[in-house]
């Protein structure tokens, strides 16, 4: 582990994922989302899209899918030489580059397609920041719950995943 990684514990209601972040390479992202973790944002908020064979996302809605307020949008780091690899954990964004804000999503499967090819919209990716380093069976226990359709919302899980807390570890 590098002297500028940073690991945290996310609490939720189906077991822990320990995440190591890699601030070196994501060093924006990393901070923004240490941000969120040291004000307790996350506490509450639930895994609002999952998709097996492709990702977890959460990080920005309670789970009636109420969003909460987020802090400004991040200049997008997908070019920093992260992989959208199984077990890694990214910024979720709209179709603007820099968008990202609260929510993050862990690949469950290697996602390359989402990997930064180019600085066009198209090809700009999603910034990864870091990786699971124990928990995974929790990842993969996420993956695998029953989804459907909350309002507009699709891949809702039927039975809420909630982020009781985000801790730091080191």
């Amino acid at each position: 582990m590098s002297s500028k990684s940073t690991v945290v514990r996310m609490e939720t209601s189906m077991g822990d994922i320990t995440l190591e972040l890699d601030a070196e390479k994501a060093p924006i992202t990393v901070a923004n989302f240490l941000s969120y973790v040291n004000e307790g944002f996350y506490e509450g908020t639930v895994f609002h899209r999952v998709i097996d064979n492709f990702m977890i996302q959460g990080g920005g809605m309670e789970a009636d899918l109420k969003p909460k307020k987020n802090k400004a949008p991040i200049k997008n780091e997908a070019d920093n030489g992260l992989k959208n690899a199984r077990g890694t954990i990214a910024m979720a964004r709209t179709q603007v580059v820099d968008s990202a804000t609260s929510q993050f999503f862990i690949n469950v499967a290697n996602n390359d397609f989402l990997d930064h090819r180019d600085k066009t919209p198209a090809g700009y990716g999603y910034a990864v920041f870091g990786r699971v380093t124990a928990g995974l069976e929790t990842v993969d226990a996420i993956r695998k719950v029953a989804t459907g359709n909350q309002g507009m919302h699709q891949d809702v899980p039927k039975t809420p995943v909630t982020i009781e807390r985000v801790v730091v570890e080191n």
